[in-house]
């Protein structure tokens, strides 16, 4: 297995510069840092060192520090491909297609989150989950053979019930991958929101089995995962053993109030206790030295 970490345990902005990322964590003992897709349409000439095209240079960069790069997107609401407005869903798809390209520039194969909705969901509207389930369907599935020409898997992130209607536990997961029926999207599962929606964090797993393409972690308040944690990290390292997983397991972790980020993950008091940007990555060593040893 490859343990990753959220380039946004650091940042308070989506997107931004993450090339020192990684060295910083090759450094902290991670195999893989995930990055923010979300941005990648803004530009192709963005980077302080001159190079013009700042996606090789993220995979040159990688691969001289012997890491990996994963992907993340909460899409925004222009690209929700449960739309009823077809003239946004081909926007979406225009869109989906450049950063597929551009994952495929920086060495990215996968990316994981929301993909079948948008993110964080406006609760304030109107929605109608089945059709919107239905819709979203047929419409994954002509976007997974997009991605399939650029080597991608694109991986359906489970989200809590404050933070997403139609996939919100493993069972709905399941369903919606099975009808896509595309060998490149997977489940996806997040310790967060299992959290709150699973009755049984390792039997969700173990439901998942080989269809599960990605997982994140972190504890229930979304801190760095930790031995005294209320967390059974030793249940679950059991049970992706079980089902042979061996694909990445990254951090989540947003412990910062401020900026969109925080807005975003609603996060309202300070869960770092003041650290500065040295006791942050103190605290991501020590976790995933931690987790390693567990899974």
């Amino acid at each position: 297995m490859k343990y990753g970490i959220y380039y946004a345990y650091w940042e308070k902005e989506w997107g931004g510069n993450f090339l020192p990322y990684i060295k910083k964590c090759a450094e902290l003992g991670f195999d893989a840092l995930e990055v923010a897709c979300g941005a990648f349409h803004l530009s192709e000439n963005n980077t302080a060192s001159g190079n013009a095209n700042p996606f090789r240079e993220l995979n040159a960069m990688a691969q001289y520090y012997g890491m990996k790069l994963t992907g993340g997107y909460g899409p925004r609401p222009e690209h929700n491909l449960a739309s009823t407005d077809e003239t946004m869903v081909k926007n979406a798809f225009a869109f989906y297609s450049d950063i597929f390209r551009k994952m495929e520039l920086a060495g990215i194969d996968r990316i994981g989150g929301a993909l079948y909705s948008y993110w964080p969901v406006d609760f304030s509207k109107k929605f109608d989950k089945h059709a919107d389930t239905e819709r979203s369907i047929k419409r994954m599935s002509q976007l997974a053979d997009i991605a399939s020409n650029h080597g991608i898997t694109l991986c359906m992130e489970t989200l809590n019930r404050f933070e997403g209607y139609m996939l919100n536990d493993h069972n709905e997961c399941i369903k919606y991958v099975k009808a896509v029926n595309k060998p490149n999207v997977k489940v996806m599962l997040d310790t967060f929101h299992m959290n709150i929606e699973e009755d049984s964090l390792t039997e969700a797993i173990r439901d998942s089995g080989n269809l599960l393409g990605h997982f994140h972690i972190g504890e229930a308040n979304r801190r760095c995962p930790y031995p005294q944690s209320r967390m059974n990290w030793t249940s679950i390292g059991n049970a992706l053993r079980e089902i042979g997983y061996n694909e990445y397991i990254v951090m989540e972790p947003f412990v910062r109030m401020g900026g969109q980020v925080g807005h975003d993950v609603s996060l309202w008091r300070d869960l770092s206790h003041g650290a500065d940007d040295n006791q942050l990555d103190a605290d991501a060593a020590y976790s995933v030295n931690y987790i390693r040893s567990i899974i």
